[in-house]
């Protein structure tokens, strides 16, 4: 059941993805278009592309961890086998999830409340900045379902294989040796 949310969550977040980035290139053609053919540049578009890049930056993040296509240093885990090799990819998880949780959710959570509490308004746009970097927790809100979803995948692995744990299927770029 949680890979069918999982995947409906993945489903969704490549189309706000997709839309944001089809708004950014308008936005930018508008720009472009308003600079040199109308010679009067238009005076909100460089900030609204300033955000979008913000959203599409932190969400395609939280995408990216879903598809565990993110950076990864896995030097000492390629050298784990067994059940020593699960429980260091379940470890990853919990470090993960805490990350998100206590960086993204409290700290972004924080910052946007700081930024609503002091009224925080963009020049070119009038827009409250909190509402802006509610990207944030929510990025870290999803990063963190990832988390438990990967987290129960492993958790099933070790009560699936009798003879220890095999990692799951390879992450897209990886080689199996």
């Amino acid at each position: 059941m949680l890979e069918k949310i999982k995947k409906r969550v993945d489903t969704i977040l490549e189309g706000i993805l997709i839309a944001l980035m089809a708004a950014n290139v308008l936005n930018v053609l508008w720009q472009v278009f308003t600079r040199f053919v109308l010679r009067d540049p238009s005076s909100f578009t460089e900030e609204l592309a300033r955000y979008f890049l913000i959203w599409v930056g932190l969400l395609g993040a939280s995408y990216a961890a879903g598809q565990k296509m993110h950076l990864a240093i896995d030097v000492v885990l390629k050298s784990l086998r067994g059940k020593a090799r699960g429980l260091a990819e379940l470890s990853i998880q919990v470090f993960i999830f805490m990350f998100a949780f206590f960086v993204m959710v409290i700290g972004g959570v924080r910052l946007v409340t700081i930024t609503l509490k002091l009224n925080q308004i963009s020049a070119a746009l009038r827009l409250q900045l909190g509402y802006v970097y509610c990207v944030l927790p929510l990025s870290g809100l999803l990063i963190m379902f990832y988390a438990v979803v990967f987290f129960m995948q492993g958790i099933r692995s070790f009560k699936e294989e009798p003879a220890g744990f095999q990692p799951g299927p390879m992450s897209k770029g990886q080689v199996q040796e």
